[in-house]
């Protein structure tokens, strides 16, 4: 555990927190090693075994157990928890921008290489003139050629069409081999009959449940992720903004049908029922039953001057998303599957909390610790000098 809060603390990958912590001994203290050890104790791969485990409760108990702490130390206050900005973010995930051509020739060789590893033979697995045909297609679309573009990736097309009509045919004698293979058809069928205007597509071969959502950014129209709902305090805590709530919403919900579920959990959570709850205006609509204690952003009815001012403040929340995105984890996830982008919310989230609350414990001890030891330091640094 202690391994997984150093990794977001200080945005390190799991091979790189393990190097780390050989070479590291403020590591290995947090870790509750006593003497100095020269060799990592576990293996790398126990770090993924773990977190697959605890599963998504026990992170959002990592994310109380932060808020918990910062509260005893004084770090965060009750009052700060009673008023909370709401907002929602897309966390993408670690693929390559999706094509047509990329999916259908990774569904080819996919395929191709499970009939393999099985023993079924195939007509022909198109590995040679399929890769020439992806390159052909990034070619032909950077010289603005698209008709030609699209003739390729039509053959694309046609082969994958085929390879997946020939293992069908070769698996009615092998049957026992039939459920190896149940995945990847479905994936490579939905690929090979998915349209330009589809709802629901696949849009990476390795993470199939990746949503397309658009965000209306002009350097960055698309994201390939799934949303993410954040919550934090709408005024400054002494540790600063903590946040007090995070969830990973698979099927591109709107943001209003998403405000009571998130707010329930904050009350949940934290144990402290909101008074007020700020959003932006993609919240119209949300129907909560308490809708004289949401605030939308530009409301200029039923408020006073008290609430008009924290109002103002509901902007906070996006550099707290900005250095979640650029200083954590949360800018592109890595971790497999469904489960995988909710562990990674919530662990970034906890990680965020425990960096503020190391920060609140500088500012409290280091006065204290030139006041001890500043004469010293001082006259060190002269006789140095």
């Amino acid at each position: 555990m202690g391994l997984h809060i150093l990794k977001q603390m200080y945005n390190l990958s799991d091979d790189g927190v393990c190097e780390r912590w050989v070479h590291d001994p403020y590591f290995q203290y947090f870790c509750g090693e006593s003497y100095f050890q020269h060799d990592f104790p576990i293996e790398r791969s126990s770090m993924t075994h773990f977190r697959k485990r605890v599963g998504e409760d026990f992170c959002v108990s990592l994310l109380q157990e932060s808020l918990h702490t910062a509260h005893k130390l004084g770090a965060l206050e009750t009052k700060q928890v009673e008023r909370v900005v709401v907002d929602t973010t897309v966390q993408p995930k670690a693929i390559t921008y999706p094509t047509d051509a990329k999916l259908r020739y990774k569904a080819i060789s996919s395929l191709t290489k499970l009939a393999k590893q099985h023993t079924i033979p195939l007509r022909q697995s198109y590995a040679r003139v399929a890769k020439k045909a992806l390159i052909a297609s990034s070619r032909y679309r950077h010289a603005k050629q698209m008709k030609r573009a699209k003739k390729v990736e039509k053959k694309l097309q046609t082969w994958l069409g085929r390879v997946i009509r020939d293992i069908e045919r070769r698996l009615v004698d092998r049957e026992e081999v039939a459920s190896y293979f149940s995945v990847a058809l479905q994936k490579a069928s939905k690929i090979h009959a998915q349209q330009q205007h589809d709802v629901e597509k696949i849009y990476s071969w390795h993470a199939p449940e990746v949503e397309c959502i658009s965000k209306g950014k002009a350097h960055k129209p698309y994201e390939f992720g799934c949303k993410v709902s954040i919550t934090t305090n709408v005024n400054p805590a002494p540790g600063g903004y903590f946040v007090l709530h995070a969830a990973a919403l698979h099927g591109r919900p709107y943001d209003g049908h998403t405000l009571n579920q998130v707010l329930a959990e904050v009350e949940t959570q934290t144990g402290i029922e909101s008074e007020r709850a700020y959003v932006d205006k993609g919240y119209r609509g949300h129907k909560h039953p308490r809708r004289g204690r949401i605030f939308i952003s530009g409301q200029k009815r039923g408020i006073t001057a008290a609430i008009r001012r924290e109002l103002k403040r509901r902007s906070v929340v996006e550099p707290l998303i900005g250095h979640l995105k650029n200083e954590g984890r949360l800018g592109r996830n890595y971790l497999y599957g469904i489960q995988g982008d909710k562990i990674n919310a919530l662990m970034v989230s906890a990680g965020y909390n425990f960096k503020l609350i190391l920060r609140w414990l500088r500012k409290i001890f280091w006065p204290l610790f030139l006041e001890s030891f500043g004469r010293s330091i001082l006259l060190v640094r002269y006789q140095v000098a």
